[in-house]
């Protein structure tokens, strides 16, 4: 659907995000080394008491990295698949929707500086969550909402914070995110990370023509963490 979505934006921008594309795509032998030291770095943190994990799904993983990477108390957000079959999954088998895999972010956090419910409270504010069948624009099970426990107690703040908004009246059908607990979490490759960085332009046209935020600003209003 990402790729349908680029169709319609006209000739006129595809050229410049071809530019901008082609910049992304230059030295990404050594962006493959770099990735390869940085997750190794984040292995090592990950193992640390001082440091947790949590794994949300929200659709395309490139509009659920920025929300949580500016939060005080994030070490790092990574884009990747899980929950699915599939090991060591490419992004054309997933999003294809033969995996099980959806696309999710893996965010480690200090939760001495931010708690794992305030990341709960943002991941709501980021989704549709009457949605069981993808997000927006993008259709299909690799694209649906779900969190991701890797404890009991992650289990069940979730639930609670899912009983929660329910009960809150925000939206007039039911919640239907997924809670499940983790698996395998496989890192997306080195192009998809950070990608609302490294290619704006092409990030927010896909962005703006998704009704993400649109959505998210009739449903939040000045709630609505950005």
């Amino acid at each position: 659907m990402k790729r349908l979505i680029f169709s319609l934006l006209g000739g006129l921008g595809l050229a410049i995000v071809g530019l901008t594309w082609a910049g992304s795509e230059q030295g990404m032998s050594n962006m493959d080394t770099m990735q390869d030291k940085n997750m190794n770095h984040m292995e090592d943190k990950a193992d640390s008491a001082m440091y947790e994990k949590a794994i949300f799904a929200g659709g395309c993983f490139w509009c659920m990295e920025g929300p949580f990477e500016k939060l005080p108390g994030v070490i790092s957000v990574t884009s990747g698949y899980t929950g699915g079959s599939k090991v060591n999954p490419t992004y054309e088998e997933v999003s294809s929707g033969s995996t099980g895999h959806a696309e999710s972010v893996e965010i480690l956090f200090d939760p001495s500086k931010i708690s794992y419910s305030k990341l709960l409270e943002v991941f709501w504010m980021q989704i549709d969550p009457t949605d069981d069948d993808g997000q927006f624009v993008d259709r299909g099970g690799q694209y649906r909402s779900a969190i991701f426990y890797l404890n009991d107690e992650q289990k069940r703040l979730a639930e609670e914070s899912k009983a929660k908004l329910a009960q809150s009246g925000r939206f007039d059908q039911p919640i239907l995110t997924q809670i499940k607990p983790a698996s395998t979490f496989y890192p997306a490759e080195e192009y998809h990370q950070d990608y609302y960085k490294k290619n704006p332009i092409r990030y927010h046209w896909y962005r703006g023509g998704s009704g993400r935020d649109r959505f998210l600003d009739r449903v939040w209003g000045e709630d609505r963490e950005k």
